[in-house]
Formats: structure tokens, C-alpha cells, sequence
């Protein structure tokens, strides 16, 4: 099997998101209890209330978290008293505040290395559900596309993010390979669309009941040598 292309998901992958959210959050209250006095300091229950009202609502959000986000901020602060411009205004605001803390991640140290390995030999491309920029994170220069859930309209583990990823880069799914730490959106997903899939399992978590990964790696450094190892075996639609 060539392989052609290779993509990546980004949160948990590339860095740990479960810090970096906590962060952002951090950030965002603190930004609101200066500049939006009348909110307080709701209770983030209050906020998953609103998350889950709007979801009710619209289903669609789950795949469109900066339109979500948005939506919890803007129904927040009417919610409190605010006037519709300003609310607006407001909301918009405390979003970008969140945006920007958002990116504020640590990559993994093996993340720089490794994409210039990658990117010297292979197509490489990003899908994600999340809403991280790999512009905003000096990544950009590694992939030639990357696609998100929100502009998509749909996420992983639904085969057509990954089918969006063979047309842009012009291959085959048989020539394509994709990393990421999640067994259902990534791993499944993946294979769902005829691609390869490799488990970043850092932890060494259990896999679980679901059909295997075609590798796993605990450390992206390990990665072009099980790609190299693939690259060997015969693809079973080949």
C-alpha cells in the first residue's frame, strides 16, 4: 500500500484540549465579571443549561461550536438584562476573549518534529470537530487543507468529513491514513470511509469493544516507522 496522505484531528492529538478548555473558561468568567457585571458569576450549570436548550432547538450547533458558543453567550446575557445590541456586542466579544485562550495550547513536544518528517514524504491534512485554527497555531505551513465540523456541517465519525479530505487532496482511501485518539470519531470514522487509522493512545487506555485500530501509538515520534510498516501491508480493498 502508498501511502499518499495523511491526516490528523487536532484536540488531543496535537495537545492536550482538557487543560487548555479549562483555561479558556477560566479566562472567559473572568472577562464577563468585569464586563458584563449584571451576568454575576453564573454557575457554569446555568450556561450547560442554555447549551442544552439550544441544542434541543437546533441539533445542528453540535457540529458548529463557534456558533454555539456564540448562542450560550448571547441568551446569557438577555437572559440578564441586557438590551439586544448590546448583548450582541457583548457576546461577540467575550467570544473572541474565549477564541484566543482557546489557542493557547501546548503542543506535544514531538508535534514540530514530526509534521516536517511527515510533510517531506506525504500529503498531511487536519479534520476536526473542534474549532482550533492551525493558522492561529503556526501549523498551517504542514497541511495542504484542513477541514472542520463547523464549516463541514457535520463531524466524525460520519464518513464525510474524511471523503471531503480524499477529494481535496485528489487520493484514494486506500492511500490515506488517519491519526487520532478517538476509537469512534476517529477510528471509526476513519475506517467507516476506507481509510487506515492509527490510535494515538498516549495513556495506554484500554481499546474497548470496538473493531481495532490498524495502529496505535503512544508517542507521535513513533509515527513514521508505523506508517513505514503499513506502507508494507496490502490494503484488503487494494
Amino acid at each position: 500500500m502508498t501511502i499518499q496522505l495523511i491526516t490528523f484531528d487536532l484536540d488531543d492529538t496535537l495537545w492536550d484540549v482538557a487543560s487548555v478548555m479549562h483555561s479558556a473558561e477560566s479566562t472567559l468568567r473572568d472577562w464577563l465579571a468585569t464586563h458584563a457585571p449584571q451576568l454575576g458569576g453564573v454557575p457554569i450549570e446555568h450556561l450547560w443549561a442554555i447549551r442544552a436548550r439550544l441544542l434541543a432547538a437546533e441539533p445542528g450547533l453540535k457540529h458548529r461550536l463557534s456558533a454555539l458558543r456564540r448562542g450560550i453567550l448571547l441568551l446569557a446575557l438577555q437572559e440578564a438584562g441586557y438590551s439586544g445590541h448590546e448583548a450582541e456586542q457583548l457576546a461577540e466579544a467575550g467570544f473572541q476573549v474565549f477564541l484566543e485562550a482557546r489557542h493557547q495550547v501546548s503542543l506535544f513536544a514531538e508535534v514540530h518534529p514530526t509534521l516536517e518528517h511527515l510533510a517531506n514524504h506525504y500529503q498531511l491534512g487536519v479534520i476536526t470537530n473542534g474549532n482550533a485554527d492551525v493558522r492561529r497555531l503556526g501549523l498551517a505551513d504542514y497541511f495542504q487543507f484542513a477541514l472542520c465540523a463547523e464549516e463541514l456541517g457535520i463531524g466524525k465519525p460520519d464518513p464525510l468529513p474524511f471523503q471531503h479530505a480524499l477529494a481535496r487532496a485528489g487520493v484514494a482511501a486506500e492511500h490515506a491514513v488517519h491519526i487520532g485518539d478517538h476509537p469512534i470519531d476517529d477510528i471509526a470514522g476513519a475506517q467507516a470511509a476506507g481509510l487506515r487509522a492509527i490510535w494515538f493512545n498516549p495513556q495506554d487506555k484500554a481499546w474497548g469493544d470496538a473493531p481495532p485500530a490498524d495502529g496505535e501509538i503512544r508517542n507521535l515520534a513513533e509515527l513514521p516507522a508505523l506508517l513505514a510498516l503499513l506502507a508494507s501491508w496490502r490494503h484488503p480493498a487494494a
